[in-house]
């Protein structure tokens, strides 16, 4: 499990605010039996994956037989490794999370919703999907935790407790609601940590800007366990996280940040960060990728040696969401613990970049030793079509691993098999 940490300068608390979310024709339900609690144990077993019980229900929506407008073959993948589509009729799905009985959460930023998708027969393809609340305000981030699903909107932290016996019914709680209200680099990912505190970024209001309160720019944590939570900074100067993890060999959070627009096509790159305690300055507004100076802000800062250096510099434009450390068993030994990164692609550039899912591997020194291209074909570099972008990876109970696509509307699973 994760959290996250960060220091709110404002000390306003609003405590739980209990509301039920309107129910609709696209909201989906399910029934989980008394039976649930026995099968959470071999659910959470590598290499299985435990078909779920439901009920029939009106609200549930059917999407086994749904398509996505995609083109796998033009995707590339190493030796071993096949792709397919493993839910679809997603629109703008961005964030994941899993439960203890594999169910699977997707946040989304574009739309007002959050699903809850089930591969009830456990096929390894999505059955049915469920939307979780209504009317939420870009609810990108999602994280579970002791049976409860915890939602990111721009400004709040909500909690659906219980959420796997009431995703007919479900009904959320505002866990924090003192988080900023600017929309721009305002939606989140969420996720715990090892301490279990709730991890959550707040991006900057601006393409490159300097605010006063602290909390911009920043990744905060937050202690969900208590009545009245306020956010603690944990990481200062980080442009944009989108995206972040902790090594299960060190604990400590590796994120990534997307660097600043408008000084051209290669400049500057975007970053993966490694955080090894509370209170590090990553060098934004100030320095960009470690060694560019702000042409607007770099005079006002310190120098670049007194922030943090990333840890692995992503390329220009790139948009680095999602990271996930690899801990499954499907995959060769040789990927054990190395980090999967989701680059979501380029706008501001003459000539697109990213749309990739890479790997980066790191030495018993957290010490990043190589950066490769495990997943390409969204972009094609002679015509600059683009017809997927990837957001966010989960892995499956079975070491199997999955990628949202928030273009494409739906989400893939990667297997291998010698």
């Amino acid at each position: 499990m994760r959290t996250h940490l960060k220091t709110f300068s404002k000390r306003i608390n609003f405590g739980y605010l209990t509301h039920k979310p309107m129910k609709s024709l696209y909201k989906s339900t399910i029934v989980l039996a008394m039976t649930l609690g026995s099968l959470s144990v071999s659910c959470q077993q590598k290499g299985k994956l435990t078909p779920i019980p439901t009920t029939d229900s009106p609200e549930r929506i059917s999407i086994s037989s749904a398509t996505a407008d995609v083109q796998l073959d033009k995707l590339t993948l190493p030796e071993g490794f096949k792709i397919d589509v493993w839910a679809a009729d997603l629109p703008s799905a961005r964030s994941l999370a899993i439960s203890d009985n594999g169910i699977i959460f997707v946040g989304n930023r574009r739309e007002n919703n959050v699903f809850a998708v089930i591969d009830e027969d456990a096929d390894g393809k999505a059955d049915y999907k469920y939307i979780i609340g209504e009317d939420l305000n870009m609810p990108n981030g999602v994280a579970y935790k002791d049976g409860d699903l915890y939602v990111a909107e721009i400004n709040r932290i909500l909690r659906f407790k219980d959420i796997e016996n009431n995703l007919e019914n479900p009904t959320y709680e505002v866990v924090y609601d003192g988080y900023p209200t600017e929309t721009h680099h305002g939606w989140k990912f969420i996720d715990f940590g090892p301490d279990g505190m709730l991890y959550v970024p707040v991006g900057a209001p601006c393409n490159i800007c300097k605010e006063e309160n602290e909390i911009f720019a920043s990744i905060t944590r937050l202690d969900v366990s208590k009545p009245n939570p306020t956010p603690e900074v944990y990481a200062h100067g980080v442009r944009n996280s989108v995206g972040f993890d902790w090594n299960p060999k060190t604990g400590h959070l590796w994120f990534t940040d997307n660097g600043r627009d408008m000084l051209g096509d290669d400049v500057p790159d975007c970053e993966l960060n490694l955080a090894t305690e509370a209170g590090q300055h990553f060098g934004y507004p100030y320095w960009h990728a470690g060694t560019v100076k702000d042409p607007e802000f770099g005079d006002k800062g310190k120098p670049s040696s007194e922030y943090v250096a990333p840890a692995e510099k992503m390329g220009a434009h790139v948009a680095p969401l999602g990271i996930k450390f690899y801990d499954g068993s499907m995959f060769p030994s040789s990927y054990d613990n190395m980090a999967f990164i989701a680059k979501h692609g380029s706008w501001n550039r003459s000539k697109k970049s990213g749309y990739q899912v890479v790997t980066v591997s790191m030495d018993d020194n957290e010490k990043v030793t190589k950066q490769e291209v495990f997943i390409s074909g969204w972009l094609d570099d002679t015509t600059q079509d683009v017809w997927g972008r990837p957001v966010a990876l989960q892995e499956l109970p079975d070491g199997s691993l999955l990628i949202s696509d928030d273009m494409a509307g739906c989400i893939y699973r990667v297997t291998y098999s010698k």
